[in-house]
C-alpha cells in the first residue's frame, strides 16, 4: 500500500465511521462526564459537535494510515516480509496514533465540550477555548490522549493484522474481502476498547475541565486516574464502556471495510486512469 493510497482510503474511512456512529460517541462522553449523564444532556442533541468531528475525521484517519503504512514498509512488516509479526504492527500502530493525535486532540477538545452541553456549537466551543487558554488550550489532554490511543492501537492493529493473516491462510493465499477485514477490525476494536476505557475516562474529564468532589480541577493523567479511583471507586473508570465498545465494534466493522473498499476503488480507478 502506497502512502497516497493510504491517505485517500484512510480519509474516506474516517468520515464514514465518525458520521455514522457519532450519537454513540456523544452518549459515551456524557456518561464519562463528572456532571453526570442527565446534566450533560442525556439523550438530547446527540449530534452536537458533529461539525468538529467531520472536519477532523478525514485528516486524522489519513495521517494515521499514512504513518502506519509507511512504518510497516520501513519495518518490513508487509505480509511475507522478513519481520512479519505482531511487534512490527504494534510499533506501526503506535507511530500512526502519535502522528494522528496532532489532529485528534484539537478535534476532541472542541467536540466533547459541545457534546457535554458546555457550548451550543462547534464555533462557540472553539472560540471559548481560544479566548480562555489560547491555541495551547486545544491541546489540553494531549498526553492523556496519546497514552490512550497508543495502547489502543498497540492492541488493535496486531490483532487485526493477525486475524486477516489467518483468513489469508484459510483462503489459500487469497486476500480477505472488505467485509471480512471489517469483521477482523470489529473483534480487535472490542478487545482494545475494553482494556483502554479507564484512560478514555481520564481523557474525557481532563478535556471537559471537570473538577473533583472538592471543586479542584483534574490535572495530569496519572493524578486524575488515582483521584477518580479513590473518590468514586475503580468501577467508575469503566464508565461508558458499553457504548465505547459498541462504538468500536461497529466502528471497526465500518472503518476497516470502508478502508479496504476505498483502497480497491483507488487502485481500480485512480491508478488505472493515471496509467
Amino acid at each position: 500500500t502506497t502512502i497516497v493510497e493510504a491517505l485517500f482510503a484512510g480519509g474516506v474511512a474516517g468520515i464514514c465511521v465518525d458520521t455514522m456512529l457519532f450519537p454513540l460517541d456523544t452518549m459515551k462522553t456524557r456518561l464519562q462526564s463528572a456532571q453526570g449523564f442527565r446534566a450533560a444532556g442525556g439523550f438530547k442533541g446527540v449530534y452536537r459537535g458533529l461539525g468538529a468531528a467531520v472536519v477532523g475525521s478525514a485528516p486524522v484517519a489519513s495521517l494515521f494510515f499514512g504513518a502506519y503504512e509507511t512504518s510497516k514498509y520501513l519495518l518490513d512488516a508487509e505480509e511475507g516480509g522478513s519481520h512479519y509479526g505482531a511487534i512490527a504492527h504494534m510499533i506501526s500502530g503506535m507511530v500512526g496514533e502519535t502522528v494522528a493525535c496532532v489532529m485528534v486532540v484539537p478535534t476532541e477538545n472542541v467536540k466533547q465540550k459541545v457534546q457535554a452541553g458546555l457550548y451550543v456549537s462547534t464555533y462557540s466551543s472553539l472560540r471559548a477555548i481560544l479566548n480562555a487558554e489560547g491555541p495551547w488550550g486545544l491541546y489540553r489532554g494531549y498526553l492523556t490522549t496519546v497514552f490512550r490511543e497508543v495502547p489502543y492501537s498497540a492492541i488493535q492493529y496486531p490483532i487485526w493484522e493477525f486475524l486477516k493473516h489467518q483468513l489469508v491462510i484459510k483462503h489459500k493465499g487469497c486476500s480477505p474481502s472488505s467485509w471480512e477485514s471489517g469483521l477482523c477490525g470489529a473483534v480487535a476494536g472490542a478487545i482494545a476498547a475494553t482494556l483502554t476505557t479507564p484512560l478514555d475516562v481520564v481523557k474525557t474529564r481532563l478535556m471537559l475541565c471537570s473538577t473533583d468532589r472538592n471543586g479542584i480541577r483534574y490535572d495530569g493523567t496519572f493524578a486524575t486516574l488515582k483521584k477518580i479511583a479513590q473518590e468514586d471507586g475503580a468501577l467508575v473508570l469503566f464508565s461508558g464502556m458499553i457504548p465505547r465498545v459498541q462504538f468500536n465494534v461497529l466502528g471497526g466493522l465500518i472503518f476497516f471495510s470502508a478502508y479496504e473498499r476505498a483502497l480497491q476503488f483507488f487502485r481500480e480507478h485512480v491508478n488505472t486512469s493515471r496509467s
